[in-house]
Protein backbone atom coordinates (compact mmCIF):
# COMPACT_ATOMS: atom_id res chain seq x y z
CA UNK A 1 0.00 0.00 0.00
CA UNK A 2 2.85 2.42 0.68
CA UNK A 3 3.86 2.21 -2.97
CA UNK A 4 0.31 3.05 -4.08
CA UNK A 5 0.00 5.98 -1.67
CA UNK A 6 3.34 7.38 -2.80
CA UNK A 7 2.20 7.06 -6.39
CA UNK A 8 -1.06 8.85 -5.62
CA UNK A 9 0.86 11.70 -4.01
CA UNK A 10 3.09 12.02 -7.09
CA UNK A 11 0.06 11.89 -9.39
CA UNK A 12 -1.84 14.65 -7.59
CA UNK A 13 1.21 16.88 -7.28
CA UNK A 14 2.85 16.42 -10.67
CA UNK A 15 0.43 14.90 -13.18
CA UNK A 16 -3.16 15.78 -12.41
CA UNK A 17 -2.31 19.40 -11.73
CA UNK A 18 -0.52 19.69 -15.08
CA UNK A 19 -3.69 18.55 -16.88
CA UNK A 20 -6.20 20.42 -14.76
CA UNK A 21 -8.09 21.84 -17.75
CA UNK A 22 -8.64 18.33 -19.13
CA UNK A 23 -9.89 17.00 -15.81
CA UNK A 24 -12.16 20.00 -15.33
CA UNK A 25 -13.86 19.04 -18.59
CA UNK A 26 -13.96 15.34 -17.72
CA UNK A 27 -15.60 16.19 -14.40
CA UNK A 28 -18.63 17.36 -16.41
CA UNK A 29 -19.09 14.06 -18.28
CA UNK A 30 -17.51 11.54 -20.59
CA UNK A 31 -17.56 11.00 -24.34
CA UNK A 32 -15.22 8.10 -25.13
CA UNK A 33 -14.71 7.03 -28.72
CA UNK A 34 -13.94 3.38 -28.00
CA UNK A 35 -15.16 0.60 -25.74
CA UNK A 36 -12.09 -1.50 -24.93
CA UNK A 37 -12.70 -5.06 -23.73
CA UNK A 38 -9.56 -6.61 -22.33
CA UNK A 39 -8.14 -8.88 -19.67
CA UNK A 40 -7.67 -8.04 -15.99
CA UNK A 41 -4.01 -9.06 -16.30
CA UNK A 42 -1.85 -6.47 -14.55
CA UNK A 43 0.63 -6.44 -17.46
CA UNK A 44 -1.97 -5.18 -19.93
CA UNK A 45 -2.34 -1.39 -19.80
CA UNK A 46 -4.35 -0.22 -22.84
CA UNK A 47 -4.03 3.49 -22.07
CA UNK A 48 -0.26 3.01 -22.10
CA UNK A 49 0.18 1.03 -25.30
CA UNK A 50 -2.41 3.06 -27.22
CA UNK A 51 -1.23 6.32 -25.61
CA UNK A 52 -4.85 7.24 -24.87
CA UNK A 53 -5.79 10.13 -22.64
CA UNK A 54 -8.30 9.94 -19.78
CA UNK A 55 -11.82 9.93 -21.22
CA UNK A 56 -10.94 8.19 -24.51
CA UNK A 57 -11.40 4.53 -23.58
CA UNK A 58 -14.47 3.05 -21.89
CA UNK A 59 -12.90 0.00 -20.24
CA UNK A 60 -14.47 -3.43 -19.72
CA UNK A 61 -12.02 -5.78 -17.98
CA UNK A 62 -12.26 -9.32 -16.73
CA UNK A 63 -10.28 -12.56 -16.65
CA UNK A 64 -9.78 -13.65 -20.25
CA UNK A 65 -11.41 -10.61 -21.95
CA UNK A 66 -14.68 -12.53 -22.18
CA UNK A 67 -18.09 -11.31 -23.33
CA UNK A 68 -20.88 -13.73 -22.38
CA UNK A 69 -23.35 -14.21 -25.24
CA UNK A 70 -26.80 -12.64 -25.03
CA UNK A 71 -28.48 -15.81 -23.79
CA UNK A 72 -26.39 -15.68 -20.60
CA UNK A 73 -28.21 -12.98 -18.67
CA UNK A 74 -27.05 -11.07 -15.62
CA UNK A 75 -23.44 -10.33 -16.54
CA UNK A 76 -22.01 -6.85 -16.12
CA UNK A 77 -20.24 -7.02 -19.48
CA UNK A 78 -23.52 -6.82 -21.43
CA UNK A 79 -24.67 -3.87 -19.32
CA UNK A 80 -21.40 -1.99 -19.77
CA UNK A 81 -21.37 -2.58 -23.52
CA UNK A 82 -25.02 -1.59 -23.88
CA UNK A 83 -24.32 1.65 -22.02
CA UNK A 84 -21.23 2.34 -24.12
CA UNK A 85 -23.05 1.76 -27.42
CA UNK A 86 -26.52 3.19 -26.74
CA UNK A 87 -25.76 6.00 -24.29
CA UNK A 88 -22.14 7.02 -24.82
CA UNK A 89 -22.36 6.28 -28.57
CA UNK A 90 -18.88 4.80 -28.90
CA UNK A 91 -17.86 4.26 -32.50
CA UNK A 92 -15.62 1.24 -31.97
CA UNK A 93 -15.41 -1.81 -29.74
CA UNK A 94 -12.03 -3.52 -29.40
CA UNK A 95 -11.70 -7.00 -27.94
CA UNK A 96 -8.04 -7.26 -26.98
CA UNK A 97 -6.47 -10.51 -25.88
CA UNK A 98 -2.82 -10.78 -24.92
CA UNK A 99 0.16 -13.10 -24.91
CA UNK A 100 0.74 -15.48 -21.99
CA UNK A 101 -2.91 -15.19 -20.88
CA UNK A 102 -3.44 -17.12 -17.65
CA UNK A 103 -7.17 -17.42 -18.21
CA UNK A 104 -6.68 -19.13 -21.56
CA UNK A 105 -3.99 -21.36 -20.08
CA UNK A 106 -6.59 -22.42 -17.52
CA UNK A 107 -9.15 -23.14 -20.24
CA UNK A 108 -6.64 -25.38 -22.02
CA UNK A 109 -5.73 -27.15 -18.77
CA UNK A 110 -9.37 -28.08 -18.09
CA UNK A 111 -11.67 -27.94 -15.03
CA UNK A 112 -9.63 -30.45 -13.02
CA UNK A 113 -6.68 -28.05 -13.00
CA UNK A 114 -8.96 -25.37 -11.55
CA UNK A 115 -10.20 -27.46 -8.64
CA UNK A 116 -11.12 -25.26 -5.70
CA UNK A 117 -11.92 -22.27 -7.91
CA UNK A 118 -15.65 -22.65 -8.58
CA UNK A 119 -16.21 -19.05 -9.66
CA UNK A 120 -13.29 -19.24 -12.08
CA UNK A 121 -14.62 -22.51 -13.48
CA UNK A 122 -18.06 -21.02 -14.12
CA UNK A 123 -16.61 -17.91 -15.73
CA UNK A 124 -14.22 -19.71 -18.08
CA UNK A 125 -17.09 -21.69 -19.58
CA UNK A 126 -17.60 -18.61 -21.76
CA UNK A 127 -14.33 -19.49 -23.51
CA UNK A 128 -14.60 -23.27 -23.75
CA UNK A 129 -15.89 -23.19 -27.33
CA UNK A 130 -12.29 -22.58 -28.38
CA UNK A 131 -11.24 -26.07 -27.32
CA UNK A 132 -12.49 -28.02 -30.36
CA UNK A 133 -10.99 -25.36 -32.64
CA UNK A 134 -7.57 -25.77 -31.04
CA UNK A 135 -7.85 -29.57 -31.04
CA UNK A 136 -8.65 -29.66 -34.76
CA UNK A 137 -5.32 -27.96 -35.51
CA UNK A 138 -3.50 -30.94 -33.95
CA UNK A 139 -0.78 -28.60 -32.74
CA UNK A 140 1.25 -30.23 -29.96
CA UNK A 141 3.73 -27.53 -28.96
CA UNK A 142 2.44 -25.90 -25.77
CA UNK A 143 3.27 -22.30 -26.70
CA UNK A 144 1.86 -22.69 -30.20
CA UNK A 145 -1.37 -24.13 -28.76
CA UNK A 146 -1.64 -21.22 -26.35
CA UNK A 147 -1.16 -18.71 -29.16
CA UNK A 148 -3.88 -20.39 -31.23
CA UNK A 149 -6.21 -20.52 -28.23
CA UNK A 150 -5.70 -16.81 -27.47
CA UNK A 151 -6.51 -15.94 -31.09
CA UNK A 152 -9.56 -18.22 -31.17
CA UNK A 153 -10.81 -16.74 -27.91
CA UNK A 154 -10.72 -13.16 -29.21
CA UNK A 155 -12.75 -14.20 -32.25
CA UNK A 156 -15.19 -16.12 -30.07
CA UNK A 157 -15.80 -13.02 -27.97
CA UNK A 158 -16.39 -10.99 -31.14
CA UNK A 159 -19.06 -13.54 -32.05
CA UNK A 160 -20.57 -13.20 -28.58
CA UNK A 161 -20.56 -9.41 -28.95
CA UNK A 162 -22.54 -9.79 -32.15
CA UNK A 163 -25.29 -11.56 -30.20
CA UNK A 164 -25.95 -8.45 -28.08
CA UNK A 165 -28.93 -6.35 -29.29
CA UNK A 166 -27.14 -3.04 -28.71
CA UNK A 167 -24.19 -4.14 -30.84
CA UNK A 168 -26.49 -5.45 -33.55
CA UNK A 169 -28.27 -2.08 -33.68
CA UNK A 170 -25.04 -0.14 -33.79
CA UNK A 171 -23.69 -2.17 -36.69
CA UNK A 172 -27.01 -2.15 -38.56
CA UNK A 173 -27.16 1.64 -38.27
CA UNK A 174 -23.60 1.99 -39.52
CA UNK A 175 -22.29 3.72 -36.38
CA UNK A 176 -20.27 0.91 -34.81
CA UNK A 177 -17.26 -1.19 -35.81
CA UNK A 178 -15.72 -4.19 -34.03
CA UNK A 179 -12.01 -4.93 -33.85
CA UNK A 180 -10.12 -8.06 -32.72
CA UNK A 181 -6.68 -7.35 -31.27
CA UNK A 182 -3.95 -9.27 -29.49
CA UNK A 183 -1.30 -7.42 -27.50
CA UNK A 184 2.13 -9.01 -27.21
CA UNK A 185 3.51 -8.14 -23.79
CA UNK A 186 7.18 -8.69 -24.62
CA UNK A 187 7.40 -6.70 -27.84
CA UNK A 188 4.58 -4.21 -27.31
CA UNK A 189 3.21 -5.06 -30.75
CA UNK A 190 -0.51 -5.38 -31.42
CA UNK A 191 -1.86 -7.93 -33.88
CA UNK A 192 -5.28 -7.45 -35.46
CA UNK A 193 -7.63 -9.80 -37.28
CA UNK A 194 -7.23 -9.18 -40.99
CA UNK A 195 -10.55 -9.93 -42.69
CA UNK A 196 -8.89 -10.25 -46.09
CA UNK A 197 -6.31 -12.88 -45.13
CA UNK A 198 -8.32 -14.58 -42.37
CA UNK A 199 -5.44 -14.31 -39.92
CA UNK A 200 -3.99 -12.07 -37.25
CA UNK A 201 -1.30 -9.72 -38.55
CA UNK A 202 0.62 -6.74 -37.14
CA UNK A 203 -1.83 -3.88 -36.73
CA UNK A 204 0.75 -1.47 -38.09
CA UNK A 205 2.27 -2.54 -41.39
CA UNK A 206 5.24 -0.92 -43.11
CA UNK A 207 3.10 2.11 -43.92
CA UNK A 208 1.48 2.19 -40.46
CA UNK A 209 -1.96 1.64 -41.99
CA UNK A 210 -4.52 -0.06 -39.71
CA UNK A 211 -5.96 -3.41 -40.75
CA UNK A 212 -9.59 -3.94 -41.73
CA UNK A 213 -12.09 -4.20 -38.89
CA UNK A 214 -13.39 -7.62 -38.04
CA UNK A 215 -16.93 -7.34 -39.39
CA UNK A 216 -15.87 -6.33 -42.87
CA UNK A 217 -18.06 -7.75 -45.65
CA UNK A 218 -15.41 -10.41 -46.29
CA UNK A 219 -15.84 -11.74 -42.75
CA UNK A 220 -18.78 -13.96 -41.84
CA UNK A 221 -18.52 -12.95 -38.15
CA UNK A 222 -18.47 -16.55 -36.95
CA UNK A 223 -15.75 -18.19 -34.87
CA UNK A 224 -12.92 -18.65 -37.36
CA UNK A 225 -10.35 -21.37 -37.61
CA UNK A 226 -6.97 -19.93 -36.73
CA UNK A 227 -3.43 -21.03 -37.37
Amino acid sequence: MERLIAGLRHYITNIHSAEQDLFDELAKGQSPSTCFVTCSDSRVQPSLFTQSSPGELFMVRNAGNLVPAAEHEGHSEAASIEYAVDVLKVRDIVVCGHSDCGAIKAVLAGPAARDGLPAVNRWLRHAEAILPIVERTRVIDEQARLKLAIEANVLLQIENLLSLPSVQRGIREGRLSLHAWIYDIGSGCVFAWDAETGAFAPLLDADSEPKAHVHDESCDCAVHEVG
